[in-house]
């Protein structure tokens, strides 16, 4: 007996279906996750690093701090050390006593309120600022560099050598630096750093001119010498730049501006006067020193050394103002802006 097997026949449908299988696409999402990491890595957006205020600026801070106490030191040195500067800073002093008249009633008014005036007006704004915007840390860090300031200027003082015989009839002791300079110039800084930044320009220009006076009052008075307005500043700017920076990153949130011209107080003007005045009192500073020499007829005049020390004070303290308001508008103003 035989048997026969039969085949059954292979379903059509089923074949069309294997087709379509084999012959669908695969989808995109399946061929990304097959491909090696690195090509998924290189498709992956950059992320974004975020800017904040005075974020890489350390560098131009502690190189501005470091440039005022060399320039500290070389002011010691040749106005104290040398026989040409201790002649310049002398000169300077002793035709101040030309101007002693209504202009020396006027400075020693000055100068007698400076220590309140000062103290006052800083502390109002420091206190003022501090409640309203509760700033404590900035307050904090501006007060203690104020401190820090005065007292080095007193230390310096007691510190320094006294001025050596150079064949300049002279007093010996020592009054580099300014203290009643130092004591206006750190109550200006220490508004200039509590106040937002785009009130800076305007607190920078009015906080200079104001220690700027207060140093050629003390020449007009005959209290102190060119050199030792000069070396208050610089002491003052290596207080309060270290202070500055500290207050930028610490106040992340309040330190930061569009720039100039945002704001009536951060106009552009606030930096052009007192380079324009810096220029103008180089100009005179040059035409004294030059009548010094002969040649213009002025030779004879006795006030020449007191203009170019005039000249110097300011050309020092707008410089250093410009230098401040540049510098932390730098550290202030928003790149993404």
């Amino acid at each position: 007996m035989t048997f026969r097997q039969e085949r059954t026949p292979r379903d059509p449908s089923a074949q069309v279906h294997e087709t379509r299988v084999l012959t669908t696409p695969v989808p995109e999402t399946q061929v990304l996750k097959r491909q090696a990491p690195s090509a998924r890595a290189s498709a992956a957006p950059v992320p974004r690093v975020e800017w904040s205020p005075g974020k890489g600026t350390a560098a131009l801070f502690a190189l501005a701090t470091v440039v005022c106490v060399a320039a500290l030191a070389a002011t010691y040195v040749f106005f104290v050390r040398t026989t040409t500067g201790q002649f310049i800073d002398e000169s300077a002093l002793v035709e101040a006593v030309e101007l002693s008249g209504t202009a020396g009633k006027a400075a020693t008014k000055l100068l007698d309120w400076l220590p309140v005036l000062s103290v006052v007006i800083a502390s109002v704004v420091v206190i003022f600022v501090t409640i309203l915007r509760r700033r404590w840390a900035a307050a904090g860090i501006a007060v203690a560099a104020c401190v820090g300031a005065n007292l080095a200027t007193q230390i310096l003082k007691d510190l320094l050598p006294v001025r050596p015989y150079r064949g300049v009839e002279t007093l010996e002791l020592n009054s580099l630096p300014s203290g009643h300079t130092t004591m206006a110039a750190s109550a200006a800084a220490a508004v200039f750093l509590m106040v937002s930044p785009r009130w800076r320009p305007l607190a920078g220009f009015l906080g200079g001119s104001f220690a700027v006076a207060t140093g050629v009052s003390t020449l007009i008075n005959q209290w102190h010498r060119p050199a030792d307005v000069v070396a208050a500043f610089l002491v003052v700017g290596a207080f309060m730049l270290p202070a500055g920076w500290l207050i930028i990153r610490r106040g992340s949130r309040w330190n930061v501006w569009a720039g100039y011209n945002e704001h009536w107080a951060s106009a552009r003007v606030w930096l052009v006067l007192p380079v324009m005045i810096g220029l103008a009192a180089a100009a005179v500073a040059g035409y004294a020193l030059l009548s010094i020499s002969g040649g213009t007829g002025l030779e004879g005049s006795s006030t020449h050394y007191f203009w170019a020390g005039t000249a110097l004070i300011v050309i020092a303290g707008y410089l250093a103002m410009v230098g401040g308001l540049w510098l932390f508008g730098y550290a202030a103003h928003d790149r993404d802006a």
